[in-house]
């Protein structure tokens, strides 16, 4: 019975390792407010294949939205982006990122105030660790104010219920992200 639970966890573990990594693709998690508008400029980036929104950098497990609104458990919305290295580099969604909101309120995008709304940057490797770091004082010249955006490790993705996915693709709304120079 031991050895049962232990090859199904096993199991368990290695499709997780399958779904997240796909063939040839690479993977960032960045936050930068609310993740609809993350999520959807991400998905418009030519080498991006899915850009899929969801919790992180939080310390309750299996956080729901409404959690991370009135509860205080941590996370951030944050959109974990697989993309194919051949056509788009980490660097370059880095520098795509600090486009897409202003990395200089903290915890605050637009109307949205909260650490749930914070900028950020959770690098899965030391590699992202250096490029982000290396690329925060370039973004930093396009900007006044100094840049609060965290460049943290990565911990639990934790994917936003189905109604969060694709959001605006879906009620053809449109957030209040865009792309600055």
């Amino acid at each position: 019975m031991k050895k049962l639970l232990i090859l199904s966890v096993l199991m368990m573990v290695i499709s997780a390792t399958a779904m997240t990594k796909k063939e040839g693709m690479d993977k960032a998690i960045f936050a930068g407010g609310c993740f609809w508008g993350v999520e959807a400029l991400f998905e418009e980036l030519d080498g991006v294949q899915e850009a899929t929104s969801g919790y992180i950098g939080g310390h309750t497990d299996n956080p729901t939205y409404k959690d991370i609104c009135y509860k205080n458990t941590g996370h951030a919305e944050g959109v974990e982006v697989m993309y194919d290295p051949a056509k788009v580099t980490f660097e370059d969604l880095c520098l795509y990122f600090w486009r897409l909101h202003d990395p200089t309120t903290m915890n605050r995008q637009g109307p949205d105030r909260g650490s749930q709304y914070r900028s950020a940057i959770f690098y899965l490797n030391e590699e992202q660790k250096e490029a982000a770091e290396n690329l925060k004082p370039e973004a930093q010249k396009k900007w006044k104010k100094p840049i609060v955006t965290e460049i943290v490790p990565a911990s639990i993705f934790y994917r936003a219920e189905e109604y969060h996915q694709n959001y605006f693709k879906k009620h053809g709304a449109h957030g209040c992200h865009y792309l600055r120079d």
